[in-house]
């Protein structure tokens, strides 16, 4: 089981505390990457009247709005990025502003409004996700609209929580509620109580099976394995490189050893 942190600071943080609590873990860094597709057009607001397709339109009226209360508020006074709210559009807004010469940044990171440019003449991009918009691309593309795919590259932190018993993944659940959001915390919820009922089973059966052969024929043969709760049920399904790491997990926390094909349980 493994929990998702923002930075290597709370990747650092997150397994002191919980070595500090007893709880065996390590860190990892991987480099990952979000890719995504997009149907982009770009044109002069003005250029814009004749797409029909809802999405645009809905796009479009966003854009409009926030240029509305942008102008309204720089034609009184001189703006602060921190006044601003965190919104894409508004960034987009600025950015086509700045381009049209209309604002500028002053000597004290304020923006002035120097001369006022037309909705209508500024150039404007809209991005639509492709999922959204997947039955109308011909459409978007007779409108001039491009496919564009977007990667971004990205590091990503983890802990990971070397322990197999059901208590000490649960402490270490709590004590990781400070450190992560609450869909990775799910995420490590799920798969930590899986890893621990699937490690459950092995340590059952090799008390019984000494030969790693037939214990992976006789794990094989029983997956995906349910465990039935009073409204749900969890189904784990596994292949043999997973029960083989799990199997060096177990023998690094000390439940068994494995050498060549033999199996001792402690």
């Amino acid at each position: 089981m493994r929990v998702e942190v923002p930075s290597r600071e709370y990747m650092n943080e997150l397994s002191r505390v919980l070595s500090k609590a007893g709880i065996m873990n390590k860190t990892k860094e991987e480099l990952g990457w979000e890719i995504s597709h997009v149907v982009s057009i770009k044109k002069k607001f003005s250029e814009f009247g004749g797409i029909s397709v809802e999405e645009v339109r809905t796009r479009l009226e966003e854009i409009e709005s926030v240029f509305n209360s942008l102008m309204e508020k720089l034609k009184e006074r001189e703006l602060s990025f921190e006044e601003l709210i965190d919104d894409p559009t508004v960034v987009e807004v600025l950015e086509a502003l700045e381009k049209a010469g209309a604002i500028e940044i002053t000597g004290d990171e304020k923006i002035k409004l120097v001369k006022e440019v037309p909705l209508e003449e500024l150039e404007i991009e809209v991005d639509l996700p492709i999922e959204e918009v997947w039955d109308k691309i011909e459409e978007l593309e007779e409108a001039g609209g491009k496919l564009v795919t977007e990667v971004k590259l990205v590091k990503r932190y983890y802990v990971e929580i070397m322990e197999v018993e059901l208590e000490a993944i649960q402490k270490a659940l709590e004590i990781a509620e400070e450190y992560t959001d609450e869909e990775s915390l799910l995420e490590s919820t799920i798969s930590g109580v899986a890893k621990s009922a699937l490690a459950q089973v092995i340590l059952a059966l090799v008390k019984e099976i000494r030969r790693k052969d037939e214990l992976l024929d006789v794990l094989l043969s029983m997956e995906p394995i349910n465990f039935e709760g009073d409204k749900a049920t969890m189904r784990i399904y596994f292949d043999e490189d997973a029960i083989e790491d799990l199997l060096k997990e177990l023998q690094t926390l000390g439940y068994l050893k494995v050498k060549g094909n033999r199996i001792w349980f402690y």
